[in-house]
């Protein structure tokens, strides 16, 4: 994978109140995610850094189920077709959720790279973030996510 950046500029900033398009494509803010950490990443299915990273976040996904929320947002713009939620089951990423943003509003406002990738705690508040693919099974993401305190698995 390409080589990525660790920023923490941003840390303690809230999760922001802006729309999304949850996996059945209803309406809903991102804010609402607050209460569980969670792992954002922004992504589009024409980014092949992305689509790179996705094996990784969805294998994470699998690992915190229920101890967390892992976000795959998508980037790609007006997906009104299902088209993100059918590549995501074409790939067998079948923990990930077809989560949209169709008019690039939350990428934009993270500064547009993709993937970027931000860890919220479970207050809401920023921990980390991740600018380029990173692999979500390995040690520096391990370290990363350690920082979210996710209770173990029972």
């Amino acid at each position: 994978m390409p080589p990525h950046r660790i920023e923490t500029a941003n840390a303690g900033q809230m999760l922001p109140t802006l729309d999304i398009r949850g996996p059945g494509g209803e309406p809903g803010k991102l804010s609402s995610l607050a209460g569980k950490p969670t792992i954002l990443n922004l992504w589009a299915t024409w980014c092949a850094p992305c689509v790179a990273e996705l094996p990784t976040l969805n294998t994470l996904a699998g690992q915190v189920k229920g101890r967390a929320n892992v976000i795959a947002l998508s980037q790609d713009i007006d997906d009104d077709s299902g088209h993100v939620a059918q590549y995501l089951t074409d790939n067998g990423w079948t923990n990930l959720a077809a989560w949209h943003d169709p008019e690039n509003v939350i990428g934009i406002r993270y500064g547009g790279a993709l993937p970027t990738t931000i860890l919220f705690d479970a207050s809401g508040r920023e921990v980390v973030r991740v600018v380029g693919p990173i692999d979500w099974t390995g040690e520096e993401a391990q370290r990363l996510i350690d920082r979210l305190h996710i209770v173990p698995a029972e």
